[in-house]
């Protein structure tokens, strides 16, 4: 499996977090250019936002999180999340889950 994946669990309630919309930017000389819009499913996964494929770069995914707490009746301190980082090797997997609660989050390269 290659290309560029997500995953969206919320910690305070220690279940998936699904209905975030997710977008997927690659940083060009130009600035930033758009490669592709998800929202988390059931599971709170985006299976791609690049298809099968993606090319070296340097990448920003952004999560929108204030809708998702705003369902839930809940105020939170990041209403977007943008998280940067580089693909090196366009053969591998890139994985890129979010912990996210209302006042916090954490993310890794996952596998």
């Amino acid at each position: 499996m290659t290309g560029i994946t997500s995953h969206v669990l919320d910690t305070s309630i220690g279940k998936p977090a699904a209905g975030i919309a997710i977008s997927l930017h690659r940083k060009t000389d130009r600035g930033w250019s758009p490669l592709g819009n998800a929202v988390t499913d059931d599971d709170g996964r985006v299976a791609s936002l690049t298809g099968d494929s993606c090319e070296p770069g340097h990448y920003q995914i952004t999560f929108a999180v204030a809708d998702y707490f705003a369902r839930r009746d809940i105020e939170s301190f990041y209403p977007v999340i943008n998280i940067e980082f580089n693909v090196v090797d366009a053969a591998q997997h890139y994985h890129v889950p979010l912990l996210l609660n209302p006042f916090g989050f954490s993310t890794y390269r996952g596998s």
